[in-house]
């Protein structure tokens, strides 16, 4: 019998159950990759916001990672919130330690409701020990904004900060485009080491169902590339998977209510929207592609 693949997330809980540890385990669920966590913080939280944050000690998260490195076959892992300097240093060791390869590293900085989820000199730990060890971060513009120390207002300055967050070390960057003044289309910018542009569009949805977004698309990212999957696949289904999510909401909690994770099986004519079904056509013929 096939052995599942085995990914990892080390990140934050969220009591809410729409970001965090818990969407990371949902997704791989419903990727169908074995999950298995550390847990770096748990926080008290829910559609309306963040109403505390209780980080674990550093040794806590080196015995989690230990106990996983030593057990399992860990394909691929993410990171989301990691909140201070001395879980990032631990969990930068962890992954040396063991050879742990394929990192996704979601920057994880502000929640939904706008309360920091990571310490002002937490940053510097992450771009000196964590993203060299990155196959590929995933910052939102705000993120990447931090990351770069520049601010992006078009195509240009999206650029130069994606080269600026892989002059750090990453192997590869993809810069999402929630956040983006676009009222239409939401393009995730993607860039590598050896030049490679991919540029993934879908239709931008009208909605506060976003808790929890950037949590499941880097697990999705993290699942496929758990199973082996070529990068620029992983990238394809991870969009296609928060995009169902986000297109047929829950109506859970009074705030940003979560996203639907089970959305990407459930569904059962696959249907996101036009764009991201041209955007597969235009992806599998290699258009938006571009090396420069």
């Amino acid at each position: 019998m096939e052995t599942k693949a085995q990914v990892l997330t080390i990140a934050g809980s969220d009591s809410g159950g729409g970001a965090g540890i818990q969407a990371d385990l949902k997704t791989f669920q419903e990727l169908g990759v074995f999950g298995c966590s550390a847990i770096t913080a748990v926080t008290a939280q829910n559609t309306q916001g963040v109403h505390g944050i209780y980080p674990m000690d550093r040794q806590a998260v080196k015995e989690q990672i230990d106990a996983i490195g030593r057990d399992f076959d860990i394909r691929a892992l993410k990171t989301g919130m990691l909140f201070d300097a001395g879980i990032i240093e631990e969990t930068a060791q962890g992954i040396k330690r063991y050879g742990f390869e394929q990192l996704v590293i979601d920057p994880v900085m502000i929640a939904k409701g706008g309360a920091s989820l990571l310490q002002q000199q937490a940053v510097e730990a992450i771009t000196s020990l964590l993203v060299p060890l990155a196959s590929i971060i995933t910052p939102n513009i705000p993120e990447a904004e931090t990351l770069s120390g520049i601010d992006i207002t078009d195509d240009v300055s999206r650029r130069k900060a994606a080269e600026a967050i892989l002059s750090l070390g990453a192997s590869s960057v993809i810069i999402k485009g929630g956040h983006s003044t676009d009222p239409d289309v939401a393009e995730d910018f993607y860039m590598d080491q050896q030049g490679m542009v991919i540029l993934l569009r879908s239709e931008r949805l009208q909605t506060q169902q976003t808790h929890g977004t950037g949590c499941t698309f880097s697990a999705a990212l993290t699942a496929e590339l758990g199973k082996g999957k070529p990068v620029e696949e992983a990238l394809f289904t991870a969009k296609e998977f928060i995009q169902s999510a986000l297109a047929h909401p829950l109506g859970i909690g009074h705030g940003h209510g979560p996203t639907h994770h089970a959305a990407y099986k459930e569904s059962k004519e696959k249907e996101v929207v036009h764009l991201v079904r041209e955007s597969s056509d235009l992806f599998s013929h290699g258009y938006d592609k571009r090396r420069y």
